[in-house]
């Protein structure tokens, strides 16, 4: 099952409700409903889940301002055994620690998740190569595709054009200047940053930036958000190449 599928079972009430035409009235016209996109953050046991409380907001209001994408700003924290994980075609990992291994269920519906169609961003917000969130993530990831390590994502993939044509990984620090991926035939349904990407998107209540980039500034900032625009995106459509990105376009496509 490709994303293309996964969302049109969600607007058919297949699957969940988290990525719906949503109707400000039950008269509205079709052409005026809009598909909502939550951002899901994975909560999980030990170490810190959420280094970046203030984080996803701004990325949300940013996604909204550039995109014709609807999104609740606020997050939704979920467990891998929710009943209702499969609502969200885009699941966020992040951490500053290592945490603790994942259960055997946990395991088997993360695997199921990402294989039916899910796509899962990892963040790390440590940015310590074999250390602490880093290690474990390589951990677990390996129990949930076993032999399927992370690799370099090429220059040219679809993730990277999904809307920006990105050339460079920005975050709150340059510790890699690529991606990793997991591929499965072909899709990608993770992503792993070692940049801190939530270290960058952070405003604190007041609008100003928790955290410096370095070494690059702003324009490193600006790069960090234009890559969380075109995750979203390639999660929502899963190839830039095969399909329009924008929202208007794709709910056409699920009611053909």
């Amino acid at each position: 099952m490709n994303r293309r599928k996964f969302i049109q079972l969600l607007s058919q009430g297949l699957v969940g409700t988290a990525l719906l035409p949503a109707l400000a009235s039950a008269a509205q016209p079709a052409d005026k409903r809009r598909l909502q996109f939550v951002f899901a953050q994975v909560k999980y046991r030990g170490g810190d889940w959420n280094p970046h409380p203030l984080s996803v907001t701004p990325l949300m209001e940013e996604l909204m301002a550039r995109t014709s994408v609807e999104a609740a700003t606020a997050r939704h924290e979920a467990s891998l055994t929710d009943r209702d994980l499969f609502n969200y075609p885009f699941l966020y990992l992040t951490g500053k620690y290592e945490f603790e291994p994942f259960t055997q269920e946990e395991i088997e519906v993360l695997r199921r998740f990402l294989t039916y169609g899910g796509f899962m961003l990892i963040d790390d917000a440590l940015g310590q190569q074999g250390y602490g969130f880093d290690k474990a993530v390589r951990r677990e990831m390996l129990r949930v595709f076993p032999g399927n390590e992370f690799k370099r994502m090429p220059a040219g993939h679809a993730a990277l054009r999904s809307y920006y044509l990105l050339r460079r990984v920005g975050g709150v620090r340059l510790v890699s200047p690529a991606l990793e991926s997991i591929t499965l035939g072909n899709q990608t349904p993770v992503v792993y940053c070692q940049n801190g990407l939530c270290a960058a998107w952070e405003r604190d209540q007041v609008g100003k930036w928790t955290n410096a980039c370095t070494p690059g500034g702003e324009p490193q900032r600006r790069d960090a958000f234009h890559l969380g625009i075109n995750l979203i995106l390639y999660a929502m459509t899963e190839n830039y190449k095969d399909d329009l990105i924008h929202v208007p376009f794709i709910r056409k496509r699920l009611t053909r």
